[in-house]
Formats: structure tokens, C-alpha cells, sequence
């Protein structure tokens, strides 16, 4: 690791989260994501409460004001215009079902957890927020057990809903798809990032044709779940519910709410749990839904299995021969794997944000040395490389966007020196 010096890198990251802010949220950064982004913002409102609690209350406040009716909370909400980005507001043409022209799926529910921490570092001060915030995520929790649960396990609809746009547990099903129709498009992010770096373009015709299949449904739920052609249940999603019930539970019991329902949900995931791990490998994976099979890929998602509360000593295994095989972290698909491809995007890069939950996870399950260590890769990534979007997790090479607002929240509020250790 290079020379580290905290108090500098810790103004650094404070400086990305005050440019990126837009007044209310905050871009994940200039030029490649220009709206707000639904767990990029919870990241953020985490980083930002380490030194301004109520811009924090900001942020997540003005996450939930564009949930929809039904519950959901979209994972763009596009608040003002930016004719630079790709699918904009016209393609999706859901401007008219949320309070906020918005996208219409969402993305993973990391909010509850970090609602849960910005109260905690002053109950008194953040008990109207939490008042106010609690039956929207409630409600937001509610839509993903009645829209996207299936035996105990959340399911993605669409690869961008995942937050992985392009890993390989999509592919299986992903190959089902046929973008007959699609039509012309061009692409935004590759004039802002190396091509290498980004999801393919096959990729992207089948991401546009599931788009373009919702808004001719009107983004109606019960019309879209009919024959649905992409639905593979995912770790990500599954596991970050459930930690999020959890502390939902905790904030229910704060304000005296009923958590009975709360408990129900957490109690179908628990058990959803067990089905995520593959009997041949005996690692947590993703599961096809159309063909009922496990992907067979051992990615970051697999590991975050303690961020919800799951003990597993086989993933404990498979992630100390992660500590092996790479110097920086977690890779977002094994080093082993044939598809392996450290600076594509989900397909090898290692995130910063997915290293910091499954450190969060493997402290609260009682694996300090683990989560340490976890932490110092982080740690020394962040110091050598930046605050970019993702990392090579060999050689920490940065990629993706830089001044990223989600890396440089992750430093202030769990890698920086200045946070203690676990």
C-alpha cells in the first residue's frame, strides 16, 4: 500500500460528495449518471451523515418522494431534464406513475440499513424523519414480497434491477431473450467510459427490449408478471431484503409499529435462504427461474450472505481463497471463472460498496479478522487507486466512473482510518 494519508483522502471524499450534489440528491457522478440513483443515494445519505446528518435526511427524503403508488421505489428518478443520458424518461414513459418522471423497475433495498444507521448517531434529532420515512419503507418492502418473492426469494425482472447489470448469473437467461424489434439506440456511456468496460451490446438490445416490453405494459405488475420472459433469483436482492427487515424490525419496535408482518417476511426469507445454495457447490448462487437451475457462478453477490444474518462456513472457505487469488478485495465474479473479466463492469471488477457490506455482515456475524480484512483491502484500494467506480481486483487498475459518490461514501463511513476498527 502506497503512503496513506486519511485526513487527506477523507476531505477528498467529503469534496466528490458536495460536487456530486445536486441539491436535495446527489449524482453517482458528472456526465455518466446524471439523476439519482436509488442504492447509490442510500450510500450517499450514509457518507454524507459522517459530517452533515441532515443532508443525509435529505437525500433519503428525496429518494422516497418519487415512490410510486404501488410502493416502488424506482431506481432513476430523473429530476431534471439531462438530454445526454440513455434511456431517458421518453423511453421508459413511466413519467406519468410516479409522483417523479422516474424508470420502472427498482434496484436493491440497502435503504432501511442505512436509515437505521443515520438515526442511530442521534435518535432524538432523526425521530420525525424516521416517522415519516417508516411506512414508505414499509410499503417499498411490501412491493418487492408481493412482486418479486418466489419461494422465499427475490427475483430480478430485469438485469439493471439487480444493480449488476451484467454479471454472469443473468446469462442463461439473458440467451432466452430475443431483441427482435428493438430498434436503433445510442448509447450514452460509452462515450464517457472505454467500451471494454461496459456491458456488450447484445447485452444491451435484450436490457432495452425488456424496457420497451414494460412500457407498452404501462409498468402494471400484475400484467407484466404474466409469462414473464427474465426472472432469475438473486442474492443480492435476497439478501439485502432480509438484512433490511431486520432493521426495519428494530426501527418498528423504536416507534412502537406492529412488526408482525415485518417478522412474516423475514421469516419466508430465511427460509428462501437455504434454496440460494447449490447443492453442488454448496455456495450461495443465483437461480434461473425459467429452467429452475443454479447459475453455478460463484460471484461478490454469494458472499453477502452474513450481511444477512446467514452463517456458512463452505462461503467462509470460498471467500479465504478470494483472499488468495486477489489483492483487492472481492471480485464480482471468481477469477476462476472462464467468463471472468476483471475490468468489465459486474463481469470480474471488484465495488468497493459490495466489499463494505460483506465486511458489515462478516463483523456483525462475529468474523472480525475476516471483515478486517476485507476492510484493509478496501482500505489500501481506495488510498492506491481513487474513488472510481470499480477496480481491477488484481492489480486495482480504476475503471467505470471516476469520483464516484458511493466509493466515496463507503470511505468516510466504514474504510477510512478515521472510522476505528471492527
Amino acid at each position: 500500500m502506497t503512503k496513506l494519508d486519511p485526513i487527506a483522502l477523507d476531505e477528498q471524499a467529503r469534496a466528490i460528495l458536495r460536487a456530486n450534489d445536486r441539491g436535495g440528491y446527489t449524482v453517482p457522478t458528472a456526465g455518466l449518471y446524471p439523476y439519482q440513483w436509488n442504492w447509490d443515494s442510500a450510500f450517499a445519505a450514509w457518507g454524507f451523515a459522517t459530517f452533515d446528518v441532515t443532508r443525509a435526511w435529505d437525500e433519503v427524503e428525496t429518494l422516497f418522494s418519487g415512490q410510486w403508488p404501488n410502493g416502488m421505489v424506482p431506481h432513476i428518478l430523473f429530476h431534471r431534464p439531462d438530454p445526454g443520458y440513455f434511456p431517458g424518461p421518453d423511453v421508459w414513459g413511466a413519467e406519468d406513475v410516479g409522483p417523479v418522471p422516474s424508470s420502472g423497475i427498482s434496484q436493491p433495498a440497502v435503504a432501511a440499513t442505512f436509515i437505521r444507521a443515520i438515526w442511530e448517531k442521534d435518535r432524538a434529532a432523526g425521530a420525525a424523519h424516521l416517522k415519516t420515512l417508516f411506512p414508505k419503507i414499509k410499503a417499498w418492502h411490501r412491493w418487492f414480497m408481493e412482486w418479486r418473492e418466489q419461494d422465499g426469494m427475490i427475483f430480478v425482472s430485469h438485469p439493471w434491477e439487480a444493480g449488476r447489470d451484467n454479471c454472469a448469473d443473468w446469462d442463461s437467461a439473458m440467451a432466452r431473450l430475443d431483441p427482435v424489434g428493438v430498434g436503433e439506440y445510442t448509447r450514452r456511456d460509452t462515450s464517457h467510459v472505454n467500451p471494454a468496460m461496459r456491458p456488450t451490446k447484445a447485452d444491451y438490445d435484450r436490457y432495452i427490449w425488456l424496457v420497451q416490453r414494460g412500457r407498452r405494459m404501462g409498468w402494471d405488475e400484475a400484467q407484466m408478471a404474466v409469462d414473464r420472459p427474465f426472472r432469475v433469483a438473486d442474492p443480492t436482492l435476497s439478501f439485502i431484503l432480509l438484512r433490511a427487515n431486520r432493521d426495519l424490525a428494530v426501527m418498528a419496535d423504536a416507534l412502537g409499529e406492529d412488526r408482525r408482518e415485518i417478522d412474516e417476511w423475514t421469516a419466508r426469507l430465511e427460509a428462501g435462504a437455504a434454496r440460494l445454495k447449490n447443492p453442488e457447490t454448496g455456495i450461495f448462487d443465483a437461480i434461473d427461474l425459467g429452467d429452475g437451475r443454479h447459475t453455478g457462478h460463484v460471484t461478490s453477490a454469494s458472499f453477502l450472505c452474513w450481511y444477512a444474518g446467514v452463517e456458512d462456513a463452505k462461503t467462509l472457505a470460498a471467500l479465504e481463497k478470494c483472499f488468495e487469488t486477489t489483492r483487492y478485495g472481492v471480485p464480482s465474479l471468481s477469477v476462476q471463472s472462464p467468463e471472468f473479466d476483471g475490468m468489465r463492469y459486474w463481469r470480474g471488477p471488484t465495488w468497493a460498496i459490495i466489499n463494505t457490506l460483506i465486511g458489515l455482515g462478516l463483523a456483525d456475524m462475529g468474523h472480525h479478522g475476516h471483515a478486517e480484512r476485507v476492510r484493509q483491502m478496501t482500505r489500501a484500494l481506495i488510498a492506491d487507486h481513487g474513488f472510481a467506480e470499480y477496480f481491477h481486483p488484481q492489480t486495482g487498475d480504476p475503471a467505470g466512473g471516476g469520483t464516484f459518490t458511493w466509493t466515496a461514501a463507503v470511505w468516510l463511513a466504514w474504510a477510512s482510518p478515521s472510522q476505528g476498527e471492527n
